[in-house]
């Protein structure tokens, strides 16, 4: 009988092992990255570089973006450029995902552009009562509107962003956000050429602050008027999936669930067929003429 039950001990023991290994090769973390976000660092806008950046009204705040311009940018071309929003600040998982909620923090821009590509730019939800960055939720969302605005504006202008090839990408809050903040009004809406929404949309979910509803949401649904989104999800975009559709959203979507539970933007620096799917999406879009155009 000991025998038995010694060998019965190894066997489990072994089953567990399995499973132990199973769980962590399903752990996103435990997959190296390939692709390293640059450190966000004081200076002016450089190629190849990512630096912590502001425009002239917000001296004297602490409000501020991250600006990178690709290692073979030149102001005699014109650049595809993208917004990022990061996710909230304060959050950690068992699975060792953490968010901070700064523009430092982001990572889709980078790992979808292989940093080559296009601008990318890290915006703030802007805090006007404390004149800072909000790592929580909102800040003031009509402030944060127009400094979005105001930063495609001068990209554009003083970097040599393409006004007619701009997307707009996020993770968690910032997925949310890809339409609470950039569908918030028809001026802001008309600047994206597409979406990438990664973890989260707007309406699926009621949150805690003031028109998280689904019919609210709607609303600012219909200002996407049939462009492109690109839609992740850990596990599943089954409840995105039904949100646009049962609600006759007018959108060219596509779905993609990655096969990690893993709360994080950090798939995009590392070498998955979801990160070819996401760049040729990319690449796609910036490569196919706007209407009218």
């Amino acid at each position: 009988m000991k025998i038995l039950t010694s060998a019965f001990t190894v066997i489990l023991s072994c089953l567990g092992l399995v499973v132990f290994e199973a769980e962590k090769k399903n752990n996103l973390n435990d997959i190296p990255s390939d692709i390293v976000v640059p450190k966000m660092i004081e200076g002016k806008p450089t190629a190849g570089k990512r630096v912590k950046h502001h425009w002239p009204e917000e001296n004297n705040t602490a409000i501020h973006h991250a600006l990178y311009l690709p290692e073979n940018w030149n102001a005699k071309s014109k650049w595809p450029v993208i917004i990022e929003f990061a996710g909230n600040g304060g959050y950690k998982n068992n699975l060792g995902d953490v968010s901070l909620g700064t523009v430092e923090g982001c990572s889709l821009g980078y790992g979808i552009t292989k940093g080559r590509n296009a601008i990318w730019a890290c915006l703030p939800f802007v805090d006007s009562k404390n004149k800072q960055n909000a790592t929580n939720w909102w800040g003031d969302a009509d402030a944060t509107v127009e400094y979005t605005l105001r930063s495609v504006k001068n990209i554009c202008e003083q970097y040599q962003g393409d006004s007619e090839n701009i997307i707009l990408a996020g993770f968690s809050r910032g997925s949310i956000a890809c339409s609470y903040i950039g569908l918030r009004n028809n001026e802001i809406a008309k600047l994206w050429k597409g979406l990438i929404c990664h973890s989260h949309i707007d309406g699926v979910t009621k949150w805690p602050y003031k028109d998280s509803d689904k019919e609210s949401a709607l609303q600012r649904w219909q200002r996407l008027q049939g462009r492109a989104a690109f839609i992740s999800h850990e596990i599943s975009t089954q409840k995105a999936k039904e949100f646009l559709t049962t609600n006759k959203v007018l959108g060219d979507f596509t779905f993609m669930d990655l096969p990690f539970p893993n709360h994080s933007d950090k798939w995009v620096l590392k070498d998955l067929e979801e990160r070819k799917k996401v760049q040729a999406w990319f690449e796609k879009i910036i490569s196919t003429p706007s209407k009218g155009s």
